[in-house]
Order: C-alpha cells, then sequence, then structure tokens
C-alpha cells in the first residue's frame, strides 16, 4: 500500500520533467519568452526611460497603475518573464545534457554491423569484382570523410555525426546566451542625464538624474570619467523640398577626461562614446532658453539654463521655472518656446520650423504656494497650480508675457520681472554598462554557426558487401530524406571501380 502511493507521488515530478525537458517544449518556451518580450517595447521601461514611465502616469494614471501592477514597466525583471527565462534554462539543459553523453558515446561507436540483406536499403546497385574491392573501398570511403571498418566480406561506413554536433552545440549555444543576458543584466547599470551646452557630467551617482543599477552592481564599480558638452547641432533637410526641416543628423561636440586621455569626440545617433567602463549614447536633444527671474525687491531668485521639453515635430517646447525665495510671494512659470515663431489667427503661436530663425518665449506667471514644502517629491518638468493663482497668462490679471532673445519684462503687481537673456541646445545622454553584450554576440554567432552546420551537413551510412560469384553490392541509407544520396552512392561506386 505504501509503496503504491509512493510510486504515484513520484510520477508526476517524473512526468513534469519529461514534459519540461522535451525538446517540444523548450521551442515553445523559447517562443514564450519571445512574446513575453514584447511589452517591453511597446511601453516605456524604468530601466532605460524612467521619464517616459512618468509622462504614462501623467498622461493615464489609472492605466499606469494597472500596467505597473502587471510590471509591464519593469518587463525584463519581471516575476513572470524571470520565470518563463529559469524554466526555458532548466528545459534546454535538460534536453542537451542526456544527448551530449548519447552523441559522445556514438562517436566513440564503431559504424553499425552490414545488413544481411541490402537489398532493402533506399539505394541500391551492384557490380562485379573481388576480396580486394574491400581495401579500394576502405580508401575512397576514409578520404571522403567516412568512420569505416572492415568486417567480414563487407566493409561499413558512416558519415555526418557533425550534424548532431551542430545541434547540440547551437542549444548550448542558446543556454550561453541567457546565461551571458542573465549575469550581463545583473552587473549591468544604465543611468540618464540631461546636459546643457556648456554643462559637465562626472561619473558618480550624484550626476545622474536617474540610475537603474543591475540586482549584482556595485556603486564602487563606476570607473570615473568626466564629459562636457561643448556644443550641440542639429542637421536639417535643406535639399528635399517635400522634407524640408526634418532633421538627418544629431552632433553633440563633447570634450571627455577618460583618466588616461583627455579626447574631443562626437556622438551621434548610432554612435556613442566609448567612454571608461561605459557607453555613452545620444537619445534626445531640445531648447534650454537662459532666463533670469528677479523678484518684488529685485534680487535674483532664479538665472540659468531652462531644459524645455519638445511638444512637436517643429520642436514647440514646455518648460516649468520655480522660484520659491521669491518676496513677496513664490513665482511658478509655464513657459512655451517656439523656435521659429508664428502667430496664428486665434491669436495663439506656433513654431514652423524646428531651427531657431525667430525664437520667441511665452510665459504664464503664477504666484502662491509651489507645494515645495510639503515633503512630497514634485517632478521639475510640471507645475502644480492648485494652490497659485494666475497674474500674467490667459485668463489672468495681465497677458502672457513675450519675450524675445534679449527682452525683458516686469511681472504684475510689483512681483518682480524676467529676462530671456539666450539660447542653448541640450542633449539626453545614457551612459550604459553591460558586461554580458559581447558574450550575447559570440554566443549568437556560435548558434548561428552551428545551427548552418547542422541544417547543411546530411547523416549517410554506405555498405560495400563482396557476395559468392564475385558478385558486389553496394548500399547507402540516409538519416533523412536526401536527394543527392543516389548521386553520391553512383560517384562512389564509379570511384572504386576506377581504382580496381
Amino acid at each position: 500500500m505504501a509503496s503504491s502511493f509512493l510510486s504515484k507521488l513520484s510520477f508526476w515530478p517524473r512526468w513534469f520533467w519529461r514534459q519540461l525537458t522535451s525538446m517540444r517544449n523548450a521551442l515553445l518556451l523559447l517562443l514564450l519568452l519571445a512574446i513575453a518580450a514584447v511589452p517591453g517595447s511597446v511601453y516605456p521601461q524604468r530601466s532605460a526611460d524612467p521619464n517616459g514611465v512618468a509622462v504614462f502616469y501623467d498622461n493615464e494614471p489609472e492605466l499606469a497603475a494597472v500596467l505597473d501592477s502587471l510590471q509591464l514597466f519593469d518587463v525584463y525583471t519581471s516575476v513572470w518573464f524571470s520565470a518563463i527565462y529559469i524554466l526555458l534554462f532548466v528545459s534546454l539543459a535538460g534536453c542537451v545534457l542526456p544527448r551530449t553523453k548519447i552523441h559522445y558515446v556514438a562517436l566513440l561507436a564503431k559504424p553499425v554491423q552490414t545488413p544481411a540483406n541490402l537489398k532493402r536499403m533506399p539505394e541500391y546497385v551492384t557490380g562485379t569484382g573481388n576480396e580486394t574491392v574491400l581495401d579500394k573501398a576502405l580508401a575512397v570511403l576514409k578520404k571522403r570523410g567516412f568512420r569505416v571498418q572492415k568486417q567480414e566480406g563487407s566493409v561499413s561506413a558512416e558519415k555526418g555525426y557533425a550534424k548532431e554536433t551542430g545541434n547540440l552545440l547551437f542549444h548550448y549555444a542558446l543556454v550561453g546566451v541567457l546565461i551571458a543576458v542573465g549575469a550581463g543584466g545583473g552587473l549591468s547599470f544604465s543611468g540618464q542625464r540631461v546636459l546643457v551646452e556648456g554643462d559637465t557630467f562626472v561619473n558618480n551617482l550624484a550626476s545622474y538624474d536617474s540610475f537603474s543599477p543591475g540586482a549584482l552592481f556595485d556603486e564602487s564599480q563606476l570607473e570615473p570619467f568626466s564629459l562636457t558638452l561643448d556644443e550641440f547641432d542639429v542637421v536639417y533637410d535643406l535639399a528635399n523640398r517635400a522634407n524640408i526641416g526634418q532633421p538627418i543628423d544629431f552632433i553633440a561636440s563633447i570634450t571627455a577626461d577618460l583618466g588616461d586621455e583627455i579626447v574631443t569626440d562626437e556622438i551621434r545617433v548610432n554612435q556613442p562614446l566609448a567612454a571608461t567602463g561605459a557607453n555613452v549614447f545620444l537619445t534626445g536633444n531640445g531648447f534650454a532658453p537662459v532666463i533670469t527671474v528677479f523678484d518684488g525687491e529685485g534680487n535674483i531668485t532664479f538665472a540659468g539654463p531652462v531644459v524645455f521639453l519638445p511638444q512637436d515635430n517643429n520642436m514647440t517646447s514646455l518648460g516649468v521655472i520655480k522660484a520659491p525665495d521669491a518676496i513677496p510671494e513664490q513665482l511658478g512659470i509655464i513657459a512655451f518656446f517656439y523656435p521659429t515663431a508664428e502667430k496664428l489667427v486665434s491669436g495663439a503661436y506656433t513654431s514652423i520650423y524646428p531651427d531657431p530663425i525667430s525664437p520667441l518665449l511665452t510665459m504664464n506667471v503664477y504666484t502662491g504656494d509651489l507645494g515645495l514644502d510639503s515633503g512630497v517629491p514634485r517632478n521639475v518638468y510640471a507645475l502644480d497650480t492648485t494652490n497659485m493663482e494666475l497674474i500674467a497668462g490667459r485668463n489672468g490679471k495681465a497677458p502672457a508675457i513675450e519675450l524675445e532673445v534679449g527682452q525683458s519684462a516686469e511681472l504684475p503687481g510689483n512681483m518682480g520681472s524676467v529676462r530671456f537673456d539666450g539660447l542653448l541646445r541640450f542633449a539626453s545622454l545614457d551612459i550604459a554598462y553591460n558586461p554580458g553584450g559581447i558574450w550575447v554576440l559570440v554566443f549568437a554567432l556560435l548558434a548561428l554557426g552551428s545551427m548552418s552546420v547542422s541544417l547543411m551537413v546530411p547523416r549517410r551510412r554506405v555498405w560495400v558487401k563482396v557476395l559468392e560469384g564475385g558478385k558486389i553490392e553496394y548500399a547507402a541509407l540516409s538519416r533523412r530524406d536526401d536527394p543527392d544520396l543516389p548521386n553520391v552512392l553512383q560517384d562512389i561506386v564509379t570511384e572504386i571501380e576506377k581504382e580496381s
């Protein structure tokens, strides 16, 4: 009774293991992993685009909360993606290891015994000769790469074990890819920084706007280097009339201190800077108007470039300025920048070209509580106007402020003044390090090469047998459909008879 119960209890683990380690289910898991990766390209990921996640929350807060509960903003580190990943790894290992042992034994084994009835083979021809034919067959088949064995009255030859070797190497390469991706992801990091022309980035945690380390990454692994954005330039298409104003190149000119040398270089799209212990990628750009804000007592409460986020293809951009130390009240400004401004019939402005030909800055000015003392983190690119009063702008006490470069304007109610001092550009940089990348490439190339070998190399067996009366039998067998097998056997027969 107890023995029967234990037998039934052990049945299900064995059944599950057989299902998991079957090649069919390994392929299904591989397909499922590819499908599971799709949301990572549909929704912004915290590891690569934290600002995109924040914008998604701002635009669709309810949907974002649902997606976040399903870990769709962290696809590649989610529980469900990791489960598929680990199951695939175990499945491949469980498939490959037993097959490797079987293949190793087969490699050491001698060719099979010559069948008694060669006429049953798919390819069969006869000839005439004597016992010396077997020695000539040995030489010919060895020259053609067959493993041969002379048996009593016959020669048995096999060829094509490289097919299974390639198949096994392909699966080992897949396991290598999984290990490289997992280890590389654990030891990797990705960080973002918005850099205005003239600013310098230093590779330490304090310099990042956002930073996403892998599970195995340690802060001490950050290699020291720095870079300064000297100039940012955008090249627009002016030759194609149907495409005028479309950007065709983005060039970030930088000076980098890599520790052992100082280099002057350019970062472009798909042309990153190979810095010490990381690669620096160009992921975005925009304008950073230089603005000075004075309060009601004439004190400077804000001064410097402000990053404006592009809103359309013509680089109409939105920026937020906060002056919490202004007297008599805190100031908040929502500003729009138009590189090439044109006034519409409605009185609103729009930008008709992305390059700054006639730049214009418009401002809606608020006074009141910015909410910075509440202890709740605030988005630097958004202004909470719940407890603020609009003093300049549409539906305000005064019209919106309009400034060209070099102009200034007084704020209503003696609240101070603002000045548009100049215009700079900014570049969004992604600083990333993944030590598994090169190994993923190596194993992917190994998988491609081994799969090619597995598909191209046929598995064949050939027999030559001497019968009484001087009759010679030649037969060939292929493991799969082999349209070349008749020609191969005929070539072998011709070569053997030629040697006779």
